[in-house]
């Protein structure tokens, strides 16, 4: 028979399966836990207890969804990379705690949650921007599940919208060096270059440094990202992957084309002189700092308006790397280790349409594999016979 404890002591008692479960009341929420010894258990309750004072979950009184999601954004901080949580904590503070903060814990409903997404579809945000915030109601309400706060999870029974992906698009190789010709003499004309000659994504383009480069072996390393909130400091982040790390071959034109923007980049530190801030960076600003990602999305497009080509994203350059390279016979496996993706599938479910040429290829191939040749067998000079070798 289980002890009876004052509220915050706790019960454990042994149940008929033959393990052992520990319960404790904190604030009139039930929390437990099951295990195969009791002395589990004890350590258990003993630990609930210990964190009391600093947990403000454990801690808290029957509370609101908002001062919920709060607490749970300040323990979360240290389990999620820091861009991830500046994320959670914008659409948090912004747009879930606005709608459904007033809202009891215990009382939210699976269609209060479901007609906070559909509002926000109605009002114009884009679907990709309202998964987010089903991750994080869904990952944080997942959390008060398991500490028996809830006794299920209400987003289980929501449906939130399906991500809508745009359009991908790229550059011909004659619209890539029309692009090429037209940046000449531009202060990013190299980060252009090598944004289409290794299929880098921005962010990492914006975080190589100098010292990332081996002259001898002609190879560039991606070690980390720019921020986009890096003004609030902490500029760079790791890669997202093991994979995003990584090092790229530039050859002799790629690595030609570094050693000249080196040296006008010399020339500009000479003029801007003590302005200048050194953070060792290939594509800094003209002053030496993390180049802002808007300005050069508008430096982008006033030369594509230049070059009288489609608009395209600066995102589909990379695309347009990863489709050249795969037209022109680059093996799936090396485009995905250029472009630090996790899997070679990765690479194959996202441009494998892009390869209409080695489908081609592979037909023809095809056809003469496996196609029967047919050969004459002459018995006799007058009953030839046909068969299939």
């Amino acid at each position: 028979m289980a002890k009876r404890r004052n509220n915050h002591e706790g019960t454990i008692c042994k149940l008929p399966s033959g393990r052992w479960r520990a319960q404790i009341v904190i604030s009139g929420q039930r929390l437990g836990f099951t295990a195969d010894t009791r002395q589990a258990c004890s350590i258990w309750l003993r630990n609930i207890r210990h964190q009391l004072p600093q947990n403000p979950i454990l801690a808290g009184e029957s509370k609101s969804l908002g001062v919920f999601l709060e607490d749970w954004l300040a323990i979360a901080k240290s389990s999620l990379r820091l861009t991830t949580w500046t994320q959670y904590h914008h659409l948090v503070e912004n747009h879930i705690i606005p709608v459904l903060g007033a809202i009891p814990l215990k009382n939210l409903r699976p269609d209060h949650i479901q007609s906070f997404y559909d509002a926000k579809l109605k009002a114009g945000l884009g679907a990709r921007t309202v998964q987010v915030m089903h991750a994080v109601i869904h990952r944080s309400l997942s959390q008060a599940v398991k500490l028996e706060l809830l006794g299920k999870n209400p987003d289980d029974a929501t449906t939130p919208p399906k991500a809508i992906h745009p359009e991908m698009q790229f550059y011909d190789e004659a619209q890539v060096i029309q692009f090429l010709i037209t940046a000449k003499g531009d202060r990013n004309e190299a980060l252009y270059y090598i944004a289409l000659y290794s299929g880098m994504r921005q962010a990492e383009l914006l975080g190589l440094r100098w010292a990332d480069v081996d002259w001898q072996k002609k190879t560039i390393r991606v070690q980390r990202q720019l921020r986009r909130d890096f003004r609030k400091g902490d500029f760079f982040t790791s890669p997202k992957t093991k994979a995003g790390k990584r090092t790229i071959l530039l050859g002799v034109n790629g690595i030609a084309k570094l050693r000249e923007h080196w040296q006008l980049q010399n020339q500009e530190r000479a003029i801007v002189g003590n302005r200048r801030q050194e953070y060792d960076l290939i594509f800094p600003s003209s002053i030496g700092t993390p180049m802002d990602h808007s300005n050069l999305v508008k430096n982008f497009k006033r030369l594509i308006r230049l070059a009288g080509l489609p608009e395209i994203r600066f995102h589909d350059l990379r695309h347009t790397a990863a489709s050249l390279m795969l037209n022109h016979g680059v093996p799936a496996i090396i485009v995905s280790r250029r472009l630090g993706h996790s899997r070679v599938s990765i690479t194959l479910d996202t441009y494998g349409h892009l390869m209409p040429e080695l489908q081609s290829e592979a037909a023809d191939l095809m056809d003469e594999l496996i196609t029967p040749i047919q050969i004459e067998l002459h018995t006799t000079a007058h009953e030839p016979i046909i068969t299939p070798y």
